[in-house]
């Protein structure tokens, strides 16, 4: 059995609304069904389970709930108005789960990685749902694991992690390092800095990504700066046709990264 709560016994609502609001980083916030499973799946240790009463009586998810109380430490039904008051979305989904941030620590990644790993970089996409789509795109073509640079978009808040689908719990993420810092640890293992610029010589085809790699991505309006580019080991074209000067980042990152895959594939 689920305890209700009202409004008046809050305490459980206002951690809800920190963690959503990213005024209390300990716990990620977690809306939706399908996510709550991919929590569960991933297994985050899950703090808080908040369900509203017109879900409860809902037959499909019935099973999903009931794993996540038993995993939570907590749980509660609200009415639909309380589960508005504190939902991310326009539309509330129904459920809320509050769980344990996952690590994103420089040694996180280290334990990782290896002779043929292959990263993403991500350095100051302040676009959530842009950096939620890449993680994705980067589970799927095999990412070993991802860096996120300092004033990067948080991978663990909640437009990031609908657009991640499951994905950010999974991956070994490095979050906070400014770039430097980044390419000064990829020369020290051996790993190959690449970047996309539009003017470089070589296209993305061209060049071998079956070695230890790191594709960075850079900022969704102005990209990597003149200097930031040199710095890498490579730097690759996507040739395009059309008027057309440049690819949404998590497109472009899509494109490199399977073609990456591909690669290790037939290597």
């Amino acid at each position: 059995m689920i305890r209700s709560i009202t409004s008046r016994d809050n305490s459980l609502l206002m951690l809800a609304r920190a963690v959503r609001d990213g005024r209390n980083t300990d716990y990620v916030f977690i809306e939706g069904l399908r996510l709550c499973e991919e929590a569960l799946r991933s297994s985050l240790q899950i703090e808080a389970l908040i369900v509203s009463e017109e879900m409860l009586r809902k037959e499909r998810a019935a099973a999903a709930i009931a794993e996540l109380k038993q995993a939570a430490d907590r749980s509660a039904s609200v009415s639909e108005k309380l589960l508005e008051s504190i939902s991310y979305t326009k539309t509330p989904q129904g459920i809320v789960v509050l769980a344990r941030r996952p690590e994103s620590s420089e040694e996180r990644l280290a334990q990782s990685i290896d002779n043929h790993s292959l990263l993403v970089v991500l350095h100051q996409i302040n676009n959530p749902v842009n950096v939620g789509a890449i993680l994705r795109t980067a589970e799927a073509a095999g990412v070993t694991g991802v860096i996120a640079t300092q004033n990067t978009s948080d991978p663990f808040s909640p437009k990031s992690l609908r657009g991640a689908m499951g994905s950010a719990f999974r991956l070994p993420i490095w979050s906070g390092p400014i770039y430097e810092e980044m390419i000064a640890w990829c020369r020290q293992r051996e790993i190959e800095t690449v970047c996309a610029d539009a003017e470089a010589r070589h296209a993305h085809t061209d060049i071998d990504w079956t070695k230890a790699t790191a594709l960075i991505m850079g900022p969704e309006s102005s990209g990597l700066t003149d200097e930031e580019t040199k710095s890498a080991s490579q730097v690759v074209s996507i040739p395009m046709h059309g008027a057309v000067e440049s690819l949404n980042v998590s497109v472009a990152a899509g494109i490199l990264l399977f073609e990456a895959a591909r690669q290790r594939a037939h290597r």
